[in-house]
């Protein structure tokens, strides 16, 4: 069984920066695609970034690319959400999720396990 939790997210004014932590445990993390994905209120949830065990990654949409960055450190079995130049419409509740397998997924019924989400506000 894996448990992901994740941490950092706040309440921040546009333009600000916040890094999200997924700190992941549990039977197996290696070799696993890692997720992010956000839900805003009303809205479906929609995928943000991946990133393969060998550190390939990938984005969602074109309002993140470049302001997003996300990343993992193997040894800590941690993934991190690097985000810059927030806008309000980044606010959101931020979930972390492992994938079936090492493929980067962007469809949220690839991956198999979840964290509790991270609420993340940005004020205009």
């Amino acid at each position: 069984q894996v448990q992901l939790v994740e941490s950092g997210g706040g309440l921040v004014q546009a333009g600000g920066s916040l890094r999200l932590s997924c700190a992941a445990s549990g039977r197996t993390f290696s070799n696993r695609v890692m997720g992010w994905f956000r839900q805003a209120p009303g809205k479906e949830r929609e995928f943000v970034a991946a990133i393969s065990w060998g550190g390939n990654n990938i984005y969602g949409t074109d309002s993140v690319k470049g302001r997003f960055t996300i990343s993992r450190d193997k040894a800590k079995n941690t993934v991190y959400l690097q985000m810059n130049s927030l806008k309000p419409e980044d606010t959101a509740v931020y979930y972390c999720a492992s994938g079936r397998g090492g493929n980067l997924y962007t469809n949220a019924e690839e991956y198999s396990y979840w964290g509790q989400g991270t609420q993340v506000t940005v004020s205009s």
